[in-house]
């Protein structure tokens, strides 16, 4: 995955305190890294985004700071209506976002890693819409 320079110290900084939270982050991280090797990725004030060129995922903490686990979202053309989706919102038309709280590595299954693929797949198709 192409990651900045200063990516390892962004990532300790916004995990600042919380080190059950950064080892899942890791975890999903390598899991994101293998599928997605050309993805790019950069941590921001309120969350990590990942690209593909066009933004497909997000990894943000729970709202709650006593909330355990990592919060993973990602965008698809339709909504996804498992129940493991805590929030989905039509951000406009054909686009939803749904977030899923992840509390443990178990979290991190073939589920979860099959919505990030579509919306990686997703993201390429609105690329390819975009690009002349």
């Amino acid at each position: 995955m192409n990651v900045p320079g200063h990516y390892e110290t962004d990532v300790l900084f916004f995990f600042d305190g919380s080190p059950d939270q950064l080892a899942l982050y890791q975890a999903l991280f390598r899991r994101l890294d293998a599928a997605f090797p050309q993805a790019s990725v950069k941590v921001q004030k309120s969350q990590i985004s990942f690209y593909s060129p066009r933004l497909f995922a997000m990894v943000s903490l729970p709202k709650r700071k006593r909330d355990p686990g990592i919060v993973v979202s990602f965008g698809l053309g339709r909504r996804e209506p498992s129940p493991r989706v805590a929030v989905s919102v039509e951000a406009y038309p054909g686009r939803w976002t749904h977030h899923v709280p992840a509390a443990s590595e178990a979290a991190l299954d073939g589920e979860l890693m099959g919505w990030l693929r579509e919306a990686w797949d997703f993201s390429l198709l609105k690329e390819r819409r975009r690009t002349p």
